[in-house]
Formats: C-alpha cells, structure tokens, sequence
C-alpha cells in the first residue's frame, strides 16, 4: 500500500514538475542571454494556453466534422500545439521590440528593465480580463483521456505525453545551446554582450531567437497545462509562473540543466508534502524547504557565481 501510495505520489509529480521545467526553461533562456529577469514570462504560458484554445476550438468546429476530410482530435492536437507556439513566440518577439529593447539601446539600469518586464506581465493579464472577460473557459478535450491501472497505480496517457515532451524539449534545448552556432553565439552574449558585435555576431537576432525560444516553451506548457486541467482563467499565469521562476533560480538560472532539474525539484516537494501534511501547509513547507536549499547554495544547484565589473 506504501509503495502504490509512493508510484502515485511519484507520478504526479513528474508531471506537476514538467510544466515548472517547461516554464523555468524560458526563465533561464533569457536570463543566460540577457542576464533579465522576463517577469512576463509566466503571463506568456497563460497567453499561449488561451491561443490554444481559440485554436483548437476553431479547428474542431471547423474540419473536425466535415467527414470524410475531417481532421482526427490527434492531428487537430498537434496542429494546436504547432500554430500556438508560433503566435506565442510572436508575442514574446513583440514584447521584446517594443518594451525591452528600447531599454536596452539606451542603456538604462536593469531595475527599470525588470519593472517594465513586470508592467507586461500586468499588461497582458488585465488585456485579456478586459478582452475576454473574467468567465473561466474550459478547454476542449483533444485526446480521449484512457485510464491505466498498473499494479495499483493510475495514470493516464496524457499525464505519461507531458512527461516525455518535456524530457525531450530538455534534449532539444541542451542540443541547440552547446551543439548549434546559434547555441554559441547564446552563450557569447551572456559572456560579454559588448565584445560579440566586434566579431560579426547579429546580436538582436540571437536575442529574438531566443525570446522565440523561450516563449515557444511557454506556449507549449499553456497547451499542455491546459490539457491537463481544461479550466482557463486569465490570472492562471501569475502563481505558476513565479513558482517556475523560483524553481528555476533553485536550480541555478542561466542553466538550462537547472531550469530542468529545478522544475521537477520544486514538483516533488509540493506533491508529497501535500500527500503527507494539509493541503494548506503545501506552499509553506515546500518553500521553507526551497529557502533552506538556496541558503546552503545561493547560486542554485548547477549555478556559478559570477564576478560583476564595477
């Protein structure tokens, strides 16, 4: 009995902890770029599960009954994932021309770049409450949820998907940042941002790359969260993308291993501290964990300090 309670427990938070990874994966991404803190971020994941549905409720009502041709609810769900992360990642690009780059020529303090980030997170919630209202919309179901029971633990295919698409992104993202010329270049900004235009390197070109990379994540995890747990609000976005942003500097921000690892960190101890302890206790004890970690480790558990030019 122990042990189910444990495989249960254990499953749960794998997939609790894939969408803080997912989310603290964009965190890192501009962060080890740009050395900035995209507080919008976790607004971008409530923004790309909202395109989602738009998406995926027009190509059901669209082709999905226009048999023979219909599209089958698999295919319509890829398709929303493909095209919601494209007009994500447009909305991070257009957050990141408009607001953080302007800062950025003029070579203004980052503290006024961080409450700007925090202005466009407030931005985008209070547009869509006033866009769309503030009634909950439910997320229509793309893939039949099936049921399995394997020696005593449930789990369903959905919960096993948002697990191993976020084990492959990981790859996905290692591979691009220490493999790639574009993954190079990355890392030579974060470096020394002042020297990589001496050697021919596009640097806002790097940039919006990789904002199209992080808010991709982003847009992948509101599609995935919302498949998940099919209610949409538009302050989903605010406590989740802090909790990402938390376990990202848990693991050391700027790493995208420690994005990784801290997401799935900050997972397991929410998850089994509410199996073991009242559900109201979760957030303090599983903090007061996170705080006790950061304090034996400042810089995260893959993080190194870095010396900063006065």
């Amino acid at each position: 009995m122990f042990l189910q309670t444990f495989l249960q427990n254990f499953l749960n938070a794998l997939q609790w902890g894939s969408f803080y990874a997912l989310i603290a994966l964009g965190y890192t991404l501009v962060y080890g770029v740009l050395l900035l803190i995209n507080f919008a971020h976790g607004d971008i994941f409530m923004v790309g599960a909202y395109i989602g549905f738009f998406i995926a409720t027009f190509l059901l009502g669209k082709y999905a009954l226009a048999l023979p041709f219909g599209l089958h609810p698999t295919l319509i769900f890829g398709l929303t994932i493909l095209f919601t992360m494209i007009l994500t990642a447009g909305v991070g690009v257009t957050l990141e021309r408009v607001a953080y780059r302007p800062l950025r020529r003029k070579g203004v303090s980052r503290l006024y770049v961080v409450i700007t980030a925090l202005m466009c997170g407030l931005l985008l919630e209070n547009g869509n409450l006033a866009l769309l209202g503030a009634n909950r919309r439910s997320f229509p179901e793309l893939i039949p949820k099936t049921i399995y029971n394997f020696a005593g633990v449930t789990f369903t295919d959905t919960k096993i998907l948002v697990i191993i698409v976020t084990i492959l992104v990981f790859i996905l993202l290692e591979t691009i940042v220490r493999k790639t010329k574009l993954g190079m270049a990355m890392r030579a900004i974060s470096y020394d941002r002042m020297a990589v235009p001496l050697m021919g390197i596009p640097v806002d070109t790097v940039i919006v790359f990789t904002f199209i990379l992080g808010s991709s994540m982003a847009a992948l995890a509101g599609v995935l969260f919302a498949t998940s747990y099919p209610v949409l609000e538009p302050y989903m976005g605010a406590l989740v993308g802090w909790k990402a942003f938390i376990a990202a500097v848990l693991g050391g921000i700027g790493e995208i291993r420690g994005a990784f690892v801290g997401g799935f960190l900050l997972g397991f101890v929410e998850i089994f501290v509410a199996a073991y302890f009242p559900s109201t206790l979760r957030d303090l004890i599983a903090f007061s964990i996170l705080l006790i970690l950061l304090t034996i480790k400042p810089t995260g558990i893959f993080g190194v300090a870095r010396a900063t030019k006065v």
